[in-house]
C-alpha cells in the first residue's frame, strides 16, 4: 500500500514532464513564437542580446563591446538628428551590360536581393543633421550582395560627391564592402577611378571628407575612396584589407602576424588617424566637421 502511494505521487510529480496535467497542456495553435529578430546573439561572447538593448547600446554588445555588424538604416539613426534626413537618388539600380550568369541570371540575383533587403543596391545615401551641422552620408549595405561596389555604388558616390560641392556640405563615407562586384567586371573596377577623381574635386573645393571603414572593408573598395578621407576612421575590431589573410600568407608563404588586417593593426602602421567607438562616433564626428570648418 505504501508503495503504491509512493508511485502516485511520484507519477503527479513527473507529471510536469510528461504534460499530463491541466493547464500545461498547449496546443501547436496556442503556441506563441518570439517575432523574428528580437534575439540577438553576439558574435563575440555568444550572449543573448535582446533587440531594445541593441538599439539602446547603438548595436554594441554592452557584454565585452563587440561592435554588431548594421547597414544604412541603423547608422542613418545612430548618426542623424533625430534620425531626420533627406535620401538622395533613391531610384538609382543596376543594370546588366555583361548578361552575367552564374548559378544565376544576374537580373534575377538583383531582384531577389532588392525584394529581401528592401534596398535598391548596395548603398544608400542622405543629406542631413549631424549636432545641428548639416552633411552628406553614403552608407554601404553589406547585405546586398555583399556590399560589393558595382556601377550604381560609384554613380550614388560621385553624385553625392556633386552634392557635396555644390551645397558645400561635409561628406562622410560609410564602407563596408567585399569588394568590387564581379557580375559587372570592368564596369565595377571603373568605379575606383571614377570615386577617387570625384573627391579629388571635393579636395579643390575644400569640402571636408571624412572615410569610416567598418566591419569588413576590402578589396576595391579599400584601394580606393575608403583609404583617401582627409580624416579616416575606423570601428574597433573591423576587418580592413585588399586581398584576405589566406591570398596573402599563400603569396608570402610565411605566416601572418596576431591581428592582422584589424583596425588596430592597420592603424598600427599608419593608414588609419582614429579607431572610435560607435557609442563616441556622432560626438567625434560632429567635433571633427567644427574642426574642419575652421
Amino acid at each position: 500500500m505504501f508503495l503504491c502511494t509512493q508511485l502516485k505521487e511520484l507519477d503527479t510529480d513527473m507529471a510536469w514532464f510528461k504534460r499530463e496535467l491541466k493547464g500545461i497542456i498547449t496546443t501547436t495553435e496556442e503556441k506563441k513564437e518570439a517575432p523574428d529578430g528580437i534575439w540577438n546573439k553576439c558574435p563575440n561572447c555568444k550572449k543573448p542580446l535582446h533587440y531594445s538593448e541593441q538599439v539602446e547600446n547603438q548595436y554594441v554588445c554592452h557584454y565585452c563591446g563587440f561592435h554588431l555588424r548594421i547597414g544604412s538604416k541603423e547608422y542613418f539613426s545612430v548618426l542623424f538628428d533625430n534620425n531626420e534626413f533627406t535620401e538622395l537618388f533613391p531610384a538609382l539600380t543596376s543594370g546588366d551590360p555583361l548578361h552575367f550568369e552564374d548559378t544565376k541570371k544576374y537580373t534575377d540575383r538583383l531582384k531577389e536581393t532588392q525584394k529581401k533587403t528592401g534596398l535598391s543596391d548596395a548603398i544608400r545615401a542622405g543629406v542631413g543633421k549631424i549636432d545641428g551641422q548639416d552633411i552628406v552620408i553614403a552608407c554601404m549595405d553589406f547585405n546586398f550582395i555583399g556590399g560589393s561596389m558595382g556601377s550604381v555604388v560609384g554613380e550614388k558616390i560621385a553624385r553625392s560627391i556633386d552634392y557635396s560641392i555644390e551645397h558645400k556640405v561635409p561628406f562622410l563615407m560609410i564602407s563596408k564592402s567585399g569588394g568590387a562586384r564581379m557580375m559587372e567586371a570592368a564596369f565595377s573596377l571603373m568605379q575606383m577611378a571614377k570615386t577617387s577623381a570625384k573627391l579629388a574635386l571635393l579636395a579643390q573645393a575644400k569640402v571636408p571628407y571624412i572615410s569610416l571603414l567598418t566591419d569588413p572593408t576590402t578589396g576595391g573598395v579599400t584601394a580606393s575612396y575608403a583609404m583617401l578621407g582627409d580624416i579616416n576612421i575606423a570601428e574597433p575590431g573591423a576587418l580592413i584589407g585588399f586581398a584576405g589573410p589566406r591570398v596573402i600568407k599563400e603569396t608570402i608563404k610565411k605566416d601572418l602576424p596576431k591581428g592582422f588586417q584589424t583596425a588596430e593593426f592597420v592603424q598600427e602602421h599608419g593608414f588609419l588617424d582614429f579607431i572610435v567607438d560607435r557609442r563616441e562616433m556622432k560626438e567625434k564626428l560632429a567635433s571633427f566637421i567644427k574642426m574642419m570648418a575652421n
